[in-house]
């Protein structure tokens, strides 16, 4: 320790010899343990929120498209085969799908029965713009295209099959809102469908109400005689904003776009919101544990003004004694955030391992919430941390620095 700087070594003098009053002590380790226990609740809390967000982004974007294509005007997409291939010659665009959607009730033969979001899907596409082939649990998105005298297929998100209480080969009824003129009055359109498979995407919202069926089976049921809309994969998922906007201007302004970005953003917005919020409160207990370090440093110039005072008139410089009392409170917040770092990269990655942090599935989407510490949040609260830590020590600094020799000493 002799090899240590000045101002350094009576820094560390200073934190680690005994003093008549033990009091000081004790704050400055209470400090210590204030900054860690700061760090390391704000390390945890930005996990959590990240990996929330990057668990609901992924999912998201997992079972739906990036981009979402319309034509203004038109009552669906007439050339499919056409418009896949002028939409593919779009930069990032690596795949591209039809669609239809409508809505149904699901009757299965037990008499249970569900409200559904009937999808109609090209078998052969789907699996080139969403994740639906990863998903599947059972079965196969070709079985969705029935042989000769066979009922029409249907896909299943593994909740909506368990409330239906179906499994693959069992049969189900669709019921749609249009109705059919009869001689005894109007009736509702009802067609069979042969349970062929179960997927599940992850999402509450999918694995509950989604139900697929061949896209010219969707467009019989439904009434509609092309598909609704186009859906598009990209290379970069977060180019779904530039690839959106740069649609109309290559192709034309008849074509009308969405992105996930925008179609999610209230969401990810209360998220991000919600991340400040909580980091901000929780990072309150670094500055309480800085309070504590002013508490420290100001008793400390208290006990040892005779020790200052000898300190100056031996020849120590202002600028030298200021940063004694500096540095101690910097060891004292470079101990605590170290610690506390430490600590919470080890909650955080136990936590994330064996996914303790079980979550309503219908409130947050998914099962259990994941953990994700990413580089620029630790270089940002370890930062932070010391930063706050150096400003405490300001003040206390300056008042050893001011301390006049002669009072000091007059009655020593």
């Amino acid at each position: 320790m002799n090899d240590l700087p000045f101002e350094l070594f009576v820094a560390f003098r200073y934190l680690l010899a005994k003093r008549k009053q033990a009091f000081i002590s004790l704050i400055s380790f209470i400090s210590g343990i204030g900054v860690m226990v700061g760090v390391m609740a704000v390390l945890i809390a930005l996990a959590l929120m990240t990996g929330l967000q990057a668990e609901l982004r992924d999912r998201i974007v997992g079972s739906s498209a990036h981009v979402y294509v319309f034509k203004i005007g038109a009552a669906g997409i007439e050339d499919v085969p056409g418009e896949v291939a002028k939409l593919k010659t779009v930069p990032h665009v690596v795949g591209a799908a039809p669609a239809v959607l409508g809505k149904g009730l699901l009757v299965a033969d037990n008499d249970h029965q569900a409200f559904v979001t009937l999808k109609g899907i090209d078998p052969k596409l789907e699996g080139t713009v969403t994740e639906i082939g990863k998903a599947l649990r059972s079965g196969s998105l070709d079985a969705l295209r029935a042989g000769p005298e066979e009922p029409d297929g249907i896909l299943l998100g593994t909740d909506l099959a368990g409330s239906l209480d179906v499994k693959p080969g069992d049969m189900v009824h669709l019921v749609t809102p249009d109705e059919i003129a009869t001689p005894i009055g109007p009736l509702r359109h009802t067609r069979a469908f042969k349970v062929v498979g179960i997927f599940s995407l992850g999402l509450y919202e999918f694995d509950t109400e989604y139900a697929l069926v061949d896209l010219s089976v969707a467009e019989r049921v439904l009434g509609r005689p092309k598909p609704d809309f186009l859906q598009l994969r990209l290379d970069d998922m977060y180019a779904s904003t530039e690839v959106a906007a740069d649609i109309p201007r290559r192709l034309g302004e008849e074509y009308a776009t969405q992105d996930w970005k925008t179609m999610n953003r209230s969401l990810f917005s209360a998220l991000w919101l919600e991340k400040m919020a909580v980091s901000i409160t929780i990072g309150l207990i670094i500055m309480v544990a800085a309070l504590n370090i002013v508490a420290s440093l100001v008793l400390l110039v208290m006990e040892k003004s005779r020790d200052i005072a000898i300190l100056k008139t031996m020849g120590s410089s202002v600028a030298s004694i200021r940063w004694i009392f500096v540095l101690q409170g910097l060891i004292i917040g470079l101990l605590g955030t170290a610690a506390g770092t430490a600590a919470g990269w080890v909650v955080i990655y136990v936590l994330d391992r064996y996914k303790l942090i079980h979550v309503p599935l219908d409130v947050y989407q998914i099962s259990y919430i994941p953990f994700t510490l990413l580089t620029r949040d630790l270089v940002a609260v370890v930062t932070a941390a010391v930063l706050i830590c150096f400003i405490a020590t300001i003040y206390p600094s300056r008042q050893a620095s001011k301390l006049d020799p002669a009072q000091a000493l007059r009655y020593q």
